[in-house]
């Protein structure tokens, strides 16, 4: 996993070196002060997929569901401590709903161990971290979304080199020979092209929206990802997961019109 994630990096940096080349876009070059400034960044995603990959070994898929939707709520409060942002009720009602669905679809299946709460526990400060803390960098650290892009895969290559090479992921690449064709490397670029866009679409979400906002994206992409694998990959969608998706979009559609509601409010109290 953390071979793949270095990869994604790699073509992302160079994406982004070459829009940089053709003057597509600009950004100063590397300086050792601003990747201080943004390493908090990466530190914590590598926490996050450490830690989400220990509590996969130890706990249900349901029940890291169920834990996923209990970061959006710690991201909430974390976005209300840090940044002051106005908590609304029916925010909060959102986030409830989706989590009673989550535990709802997943109550045949709800298994866990304290090892496994632990690192659920885990994942979710280190996920929080991560999003809050990026919130801070991209008001903070003087950079483009095209420099940002470019720091955050640089040292995303420099903290998880060193692990696929510890823990023999590199090893096994470069000892198996079915990986070493044009197609997984044209399946590898594809995908950290994708990335690129990806990492870009995250940095302007999380500027133009907001922690809270990305955190509940983040939750509710699931949905989609369920509905692709039904109609593209003949998946079975069981009425468990058809209940959660549907609790889920209500859930969505809940805090979309709490967000607004509460812009116009705010709104109109600016006005008068």
């Amino acid at each position: 996993m953390f071979f793949l994630v270095v990869v994604q990096a790699v073509v992302a940096v160079i994406c982004v070196e070459l829009c940089k080349k053709m003057k597509l876009v600009e950004y100063p070059s590397f300086n050792l002060q601003t990747a201080k400034l943004w390493a908090p960044v990466n530190i914590f995603f590598c926490a996050m997929l450490f830690t989400g990959m220990a509590s996969l070994q130890y706990n249900s898929v349901p029940m890291v569901s169920v834990f996923k939707n209990i970061n959006n709520v710690v991201v909430t409060f974390g976005d209300k401590y840090f940044f002051g942002v106005r908590v609304e009720p029916l925010v909060l009602a959102s986030f409830l709903l989706m989590l009673g669905g989550a535990v709802a679809a997943a109550s045949n299946d709800l298994q866990a161990s304290p090892a496994g709460i632990f690192w659920m526990s885990a994942n979710v400060v280190s996920t929080a971290g991560y999003i809050l803390y990026m919130k801070f960098a991209t008001k903070n650290v003087k950079l483009s979304k095209f420099g940002m892009v470019f720091y955050n895969n640089v040292l995303c290559t420099v903290f998880l080199l060193p692990v696929i090479i510890l823990n023999g992921e590199m090893n096994i690449f470069m000892n198996t020979e079915a990986l070493h064709t044009v197609d997984y490397f044209v399946k590898n670029f594809f995908s950290g092209f994708v990335g690129f866009f990806l990492n870009f679409a995250s940095l302007n979400c999380v500027a133009a929206t907001g922690p809270t906002t990305y955190a509940t994206v983040g939750t509710l992409n699931k949905i989609p990802i369920s509905l692709l694998g039904y109609f593209l990959f003949d998946d079975i969608i069981t009425a468990q997961t058809w209940m959660y998706i549907t609790v889920s979009m209500l859930g969505g559609f809940l805090y979309s019109y709490a967000k607004i509601r509460g812009a116009k409010q705010r709104t109109g109290k600016v006005s008068k």
